[in-house]
């Protein structure tokens, strides 16, 4: 059965695939398994071969070459998961003409999409876009990237007259909760590179990203009662506040753009007797973001002096790193994407990354592996949209990509 990229998105997005940042097993949530068994059984009807689930829950197949011409080996990925940051069950995707103005996503719970709030919007006037119905995310971050690649595929078996080498496509779990390159079999895949379908808008075309780190804080208070607390009280949910008001303001999410970087603050809970603080910290440049990681680490040591050793304690890791070191050296690959996107009349825009994808940490595992658009918006949100078109692209330049690759 042939199905339009457009009727592969909206079945995958209705998947419940959410991962979770405090489960332990692996893939975090045993609901991903419902869609990595569904490429499975499509990727095996297109004919690829050495298709497989493995026991992390990374769906592997192979699309063999059909030309004896060389030719290196492509890998594409997205991922399967959606974002903990909004539920993406029940997810009731709408397709909508767009002729300006405001979008109603849900009459009844008065939530509208607005180009007041998101201008982007006003680019899309006279095209279909995908939208929720404002009580869940899409799921554009990355079902956007699985259907774009199950499409081409499909398009490929189709047209055996299309010459291509041989293709990789994975699809991973985890992402969105940063272990979705974990457990990825490199050597496997044995790729020579490979893309992540996993952009913004159309013609986002990125090899730079941040440096990420994450923090868990765990601050530990003195309860008393408030009536004879002088000196005594330690009240853990106010040393949280005192943290966090010792960052800079400046350095906030919605105080940055392009390379600027930032501490965010993903979660905070607590009472007077403890408290919980979660940060994710990003910053392309790796000397800055060294320097980030050593104020917070300066911050609270000077709460513990203030308050006694052990009131804060601190657990911090990388994440990962700006893969620009590791794609430089082979920037065919990205002159390879940016003569396809030309090539089907997108203008690419090459620009940093102000977030993640597995590409990054695969590009330090050995893979080269930029990024490439999937045409989604306002990722991990209720306002999430996509417009058909930009998904329609990036079919279309995969498909040049592998061409184009033929010597």
């Amino acid at each position: 059965m042939k199905f339009s990229v457009v009727e592969r998105f909206t079945r995958y997005v209705k998947i419940y695939t959410q991962s979770d940042h405090d489960s332990t097993t692996l893939p975090t949530t045993a609901r991903q398994l419902d869609l990595a068994r569904l490429l499975v059984d499509e990727l095996q009807d297109l004919g690829l071969v050495d298709v497989v689930m493995d026991k992390y829950g990374y769906v592997y197949g192979t699309l063999p070459a059909n030309t004896t011409a060389p030719a290196p080996v492509i890998g594409f990925l997205a991922h399967m998961d959606t974002s903990p940051d909004l539920s993406g069950k029940n997810v009731k995707p709408q397709l909508v003409e767009y002729n300006g103005g405001d979008i109603v996503l849900n009459r009844e719970k008065g939530i509208v999409l607005s180009p007041q709030e998101f201008p982007d919007l006003k680019k899309y006037v006279g095209k279909t876009l995908i939208t929720t119905d404002g009580t869940t995310l899409l799921g554009a971050d990355d079902k956007a990237g699985v259907a774009e690649i199950m499409a081409a595929l499909e398009h490929l078996a189709a047209h055996v007259e299309i010459k291509h080498g041989v293709i990789k496509v994975c699809f991973t779990p985890d992402e969105e909760v940063g272990q979705g390159a974990d457990h990825f079999d490199v050597a496997g895949f044995a790729a020579d590179f490979a893309y992540t379908m996993d952009g913004g808008e159309v013609g986002e075309l990125q090899y730079e990203n941040f440096n990420a780190a994450s923090a868990k804080i765990a601050i530990q208070g003195r309860s008393v009662h408030p009536g004879s607390s002088k000196n005594k009280m330690i009240n853990a949910s106010l040393v949280a506040i005192e943290l966090n008001n010792r960052l800079p303001v400046d350095k906030r999410p919605d105080s940055t753009e392009g390379y600027q970087g930032f501490y965010h603050l993903t979660r905070i809970n607590g009472d007077v007797e403890k408290a919980e603080m979660r940060y994710i910290l990003r910053e392309h440049d790796r000397g800055n973001f060294e320097a980030m990681k050593a104020e917070l680490e300066a911050i609270v040591d000077q709460l513990n002096a203030r308050y006694g050793n052990g009131c804060v304690s601190l657990d911090l890791k990388d994440d990962y790193y700006n893969m620009k070191e590791k794609i430089e050296p082979v920037m065919h690959v990205i002159d390879l994407a940016r003569s396809a996107m030309e090539a089907v009349g997108v203008k690419p825009l090459v620009v940093p990354i102000r977030g993640g994808t597995d590409g990054a940490r695969l590009s330090y595992m050995g893979l080269p592996c930029p990024n490439i658009f999937t045409g989604g918006h306002n990722a991990h949100g209720r306002y999430e949209y996509i417009p058909v078109f930009a998904m329609e692209k990036a079919v279309e330049v995969i498909l040049q990509i592998v061409q184009k690759a033929v010597k």
